[in-house]
């Protein structure tokens, strides 16, 4: 396998200590100020030598892209500003590209009875707007979110109960607030006033009913403005504000009091009787309702959108106050329902009715500069994000996604977190000084708030990640986190495929599991149920685990038969699978009642019926799953025990002996600490148990089995056979409770501490013969990484294309994939993605080598006697031994080899473009006189070597017959009967046609039929008539005269 990552540049590869190195080539050696400068050739050469990282062809690359000039030279000042210059803009494309991260959705507080037409923010108070259809204004707090209070905006022109708004706009250098009616009104009310919301202009007039506003002013002379607004007829109007801050509109000399409101009537406006304002107008869109319009300050351009395939798109260029509009239009196959306009990138977004986002040149006017394809359903409404460079697009299937302009490819996709309603009015509006998004669906009001920038770390979840899997029939990675969010990424990617939020609700999924088939993910939560799922988010079953109780649960197994839920009491909690017929499941009784003094917290099982169970005292209990009885029981601190069966009066006793009184160096001082006296308990906690699937063979000849870890960074080695400990190191130095998981071969154990630090071992041939003495040597350490900044919450092992990975999950929200063993390859959910390789690329190699060093010791260790054993000696140190010059050397002769994991199962192994070849590694050991074979069918079976068989005597019976049998024996052999007689048929020679069948026959079959059924017709006459002839032949008498007869 590889990953195919492009290459750095020289100047991302180098370090601080590089940089350092490379300042002091142009510091002066005679201690002047003057600046030292190097040509080409002068740099290259002493940075190479004076670094060692990288080459002198990459040393002259970056002197070519510092000395952009071409002026032959460069100095430390031209060096340090190209950096500074490449790292901001690495830093400006980092942060425009990241993925927005979303707080988990809410539902707003509304006081709207209808649908809402309009949301906006107010800056200059600090408050959010909406309005609804009946004319409720509603006002919300900008930092809490909180409804401060609603008013019903009053329009003597209609009635109360047929006031009908349309739209709303603020216009905040005015400080004024304009919102249009049915009635062919546009209000404008005055933020200031004592009266609050007070009505200041009236503009009456209007030919059609306005439904789209929009207002714009200039940032530099705020006293230029334009109000825009489209109708129902098709018309693009705009008032152009002349002297915005002294007045919108002339008042009138005498005759209207000051505090009323004030008609402008449309006619006049267009007649120019205001001096303060004139107005443009264009009907691009005659029939069709203009959905959106906007004034573009930057282009001088009114743009607006209708449904209309001629005229989806109009561009209204403004000349001079006394031309009329200059008009350009766009075409769309169905029409256009929103748009947005990104003063920087000059380009405008649009929602097409085809499912289509398009980005336009508004110089354009053909095609497209873009097309973002991805919705299924009709395009509502689009927004950019201005600083991020991201476009927001919600369909009308309720589908948000979340574009990078610059790639023009969908960076986010978000659905199921919104109302089901079929049919509904949805506004988007966001606010991109606070990074929210509001999204109306009728008259609820949905928010959706980005979280601060993190720096560079990339996170995979909005939270703590709990847990995480391997689901090798979809080839996809599974996650949860404490939001009680379960997520699927793609593992050739890490791209992330689909998320379930809320699957417990509020409460945290502390753990999952996959059943066999591996369709369906058991997900426990904080609140005590555990529940069942498929992978298109569907619940199937919901088990009582807690029994009404919010509970921590630690673990999930989910067996044939049986579903074992663990963690929070030091009782069992069990769920029959012949009992889930029902969607609420009640858990059974566990025949083998309470056996641990303390809550259990995990458990591993090896088929067919082994079950073992750790807890947070230390105890480790042996059950037999099927019985439900406990067996064995041994204790990390103190001496193991047998367990008798309360269901039981007899039980077998175990030859068990405390193997921690044999160790020399005791484990007990690195598992306890002593605080105040007292024995801190906690370091006893078994956290994982992990079984050594390929020891089955080896565990009955005293070798280890069983892996389990806890308190002080501890892990042990266990006989579950004997029930001893056989080995015991250190993996982590003063890093507290550790976690691990052991891969499906044996071969490596991946251990994580609190730090986030994680390493893997190579536990082959570790603790695999027995010894007399508790083995304390650590295993070889193949890597040590640390992929997170934070403790790590769990570990996975999994096989993806023939390749091992580990996969890692951390409080950090981040999950981390890394090769087993080898380094980390990335996080789910960066902004590069990585793409894995062929198929047994590394894995090949790695077995070609390993095959080559056991076949190299084989022929030596079929030499060891077949009552030799491993010397403790031998089994205390690494396998393999290190030389001066630390090189590997071969393993020692005293080791005894087993069958390489990585070879198959019948003694061949596979090479692509080599055939089948035999494995060098056929023959097998024996340990005792056992074979220790550790796979295949017959793994459980105990082959031993059959002793030299001697010479057998004969029984006395045989020996002397006539002793026994008396008279029914008969000495003499009688003679075998004759065979029976041949009789000769009058068949002298081999059979023809001619000679066999009659003439009449020949005659019929070599007849022409029609068509292609004379072959048919000539076998099936040949068939009957062979059939008649040869029950003929069959009789002794009809044999002679059947033959003349066919003569």
């Amino acid at each position: 396998m590889a990953t195919v990552v492009e290459e750095e540049l020289l100047e991302s590869r180098l370090s601080m200590e590089d940089f350092v190195k490379m300042q002091s080539l142009f510091l002066p050696s005679d201690g002047s100020d003057l600046p030292v400068s190097m040509q080409r050739t002068e740099f290259v050469e002493q940075a190479c030598s004076l670094i060692g990282h990288g080459s002198q062809e990459e040393y002259g690359h970056l002197f070519d892209s510092i000395d952009v000039s071409r002026d032959g030279w460069v100095n430390w000042e031209r060096i340090a500003s190209f950096l500074l210059l490449g790292l901001s803009e690495k830093e400006e494309h980092a942060r425009a590209a990241s993925v927005p991260r979303w707080r988990p959705a809410r539902t707003l507080p509304v006081s709207h009875r209808d649908r809402l037409h309009s949301i906006t923010h107010l800056p200059t108070a600090g408050y959010y707007l909406s309005v609804s259809k009946e004319g409720t204004l509603a006002m919300w707090e900008e930092k809490g979110l909180s409804l401060l209070r609603s008013h019903r905006l009053a329009n003597d022109s209609v009635k109360p109960k047929d006031l009908w708004a349309t739209d709303m706009v603020v216009l905040p250098n005015v400080h004024k607030l304009a919102v249009s009616f049915t009635s062919k009104e546009i209000c404008f009310y005055d933020l200031l006033s004592k009266q609050e919301f007070n009505l200041q202009y009236k503009l009456q007039g209007l030919r059609y009913t306005p439904i789209g506003l929009h207002y714009w002013y200039h940032p530099e002379r705020p006293e230029q403005a334009v109000l825009s607004f489209g109708d129902v007829g098709g018309q693009v109007s705009g008032v152009c504000f002349r002297s915005a801050l002294i007045s919108l509109f002339e008042r009138p000399s005498a005759g209207v009091e000051q505090d009323s409101a004030v008609s402008i009537n449309w006619a006049e406006l267009q007649q120019g009787r205001h001096r303060c304002c004139y107005t443009v107008t264009h009907t691009a869109h005659t029939g069709h309702w203009v959905r959106t319009v906007r004034f573009l300050g930057s282009l001088e351009a009114f743009v607006s959108c209708s449904t209309s395939a001629n005229t989806s798109m109009v561009l209204g260029w403004r000349e001079a106050e006394s031309r009329p509009l200059r008009v350009t239009a766009f075409h769309t196959e169905k029409g256009i329902t929103d748009l947005d306009f990104h003063p920087e990138l000059n380009l405008i977004a649009t929602a097409g009715v085809n499912n289509q986002v398009c980005l336009w040149n508004p110089y354009l006017v053909s095609k497209p500069v873009g097309i973002l394809r991805g919705h299924v359903a009709s395009v509502v409404a689009v927004q950019f994000m201005l600083r991020k460079n991201q476009l927001i697009s919600f369909s009308k299937d309720k589908v948000l996604r979340v574009w990078d302009v610059a790639s023009q490819l969908c960076i986010q996709r978000i659905a199921g977190i919104f109302p089901k309603t079929q049919e509904c009015k949805t506004l988007l509006f966001f606010h991109e000084e606070r990074s929210r998004l509001f999204l109306s669906f009728n008259s609820s009001l949905l928010l959706l708030e980005a979280k601060k920038e993190s720096g560079r770390r990339t996170m995979s979840h909005d939270s703590v990640v709990t847990c995480v899997l391997y689901n090798s029939l979809f080839r996809q990675v599974i996650s949860s986190d404490a939001s009680s969010a379960v997520t699927c990424w793609l593992m050739d990617t890490g791209q992330k495929v689909k998320q379930f939020p809320r699957c417990h609700g509020d409460a945290r999924i502390s753990t999952m599991a996959l059943d066999a088939t591996q369709t369906r993910l058991f997900t426990a939560g904080m609140d005590g149920v555990v529940k069942v799922w498929d992978f298109n988010g569907h619940c199937h079953h919901s088990l009582n685990a807690g029994r009404g109780l919010a509970v921590e649960i630690s673990q999930i197994l989910v067996l044939k038969r049986t579903v074992l839920v663990l963690g929070w009491e030091r009782l069992i909690t069990v769920f029959r699978l012949n009992s889930f017929s029902q969607y609420f499941v009640q858990p059974a009784e566990w025949k083998g009642g309470v056996q641990h003094h303390d809550d259990v917290l995990c458990a591993a099982f090896r088929p067919p019926q082994t079950l073992v169970t750790g807890s947070s005292d230390g105890e480790i209990i042996v059950w037999n799953n099927s019985t439900e009885n406990a067996l064995r029981k041994l204790n990390s601190g103190t001496k193991q025990q047998d367990l008798k069966p309360k269901s039981e009066n007899t039980f077998r006793k175990a030859s068990i002996t405390s193997a921690r009184r044999h160790s020399v160096n005791s484990a007990a001082k690195l598992l306890c600490s002593t605080l105040c006296g007292e024995e801190d308990t906690e370091s006893y906690g078994i956290t994982r148990l992990a079984f050594l699937e390929c020891r089955k063979g080896a565990a009955a000849s005293g070798g280890a089995d069983l892996v389990s870890c806890g308190g002080s960074g501890v892990v042990h080695f266990w006989n579950s056979v004997n029930c001893h400990l056989v080995g015991e190191f250190v993996a982590h130095k003063d890093s507290g409770s550790i976690i691990l998981t052991v891969d499906s071969s044996g071969h490596y154990l991946a251990t994580a501490d609190m730090d986030g630090g994680v390493k893997v071992w190579d536990i082959q041939e570790y603790c695999l013969y027995p010894s007399d003495r508790v083995t304390n040597q650590a295993p070889k350490l193949l890597s040590s990484l640390r992929p997170h900044i934070d403790c790590v919450t769990h570990l996975e092992t999994c096989v993806h294309g023939d390749q091992l990975f580990l996969i890692s999950a951390s409080t950090d929200c981040s999950l981390a994939l890394s090769y087993l063993p080898g380094p980390t390859i990335g996080i789910f959910g960066q902004e590069t993605h990585w793409r894995l390789g062929g198929p047994r690329e590394g894995l090949l190699e790695k077995e070609k080598e390993e095959t080559r060093e056991i076949s190299g010791g084989t022929e030596e260790c079929m030499d060891v006697r077949k009552n030799s054993i491993c010397s403790p000696e031998s089994s205390e140190t690494d396998h393999y031994k290190l030389g001066k010059d630390g090189d590997e050397q071969q393993p020692d002769t005293r080791q005894l080899q087993i069958l390489n994991d990585g070879a198959d199962m019948l003694g061949w192994g596979f090479e692509e473009g080599c055939g089948m070849q035999l494995s060098d590694s056929r023959q097998h050991p024996y340990v005792n006189g056992v074979q220790s074979t550790s796979l295949g069918t017959f793994c459980e079976l105990r082959l031993e070597e059959l002793d030299t068989v001697g010479e057998l005597n004969k029984p006395d019976f045989i020996i002397n017959p006539h002793l026994y049998f008396g008279d029914m024996w008969d000495s003499s052999t009688p003679a075998p009967p004759p065979l029976p007689e041949t009789r000769e048929t009058g068949l002298k020679a081999p059979f023809d046609e001619k000679s066999l069948f009659p003439k009449e026959v020949l005659e019929q079959v070599n007849r022409p039929p029609e068509g292609a059924q004379r072959y048919t017709q000539k076998v099936s006459v040949m068939r009957n008539y062979g059939r008649a002839l040869s029950r003929s032949l069959g009789k002794p008498k009809a044999s002679t005269s059947g033959a003349v007869k066919a003569k």
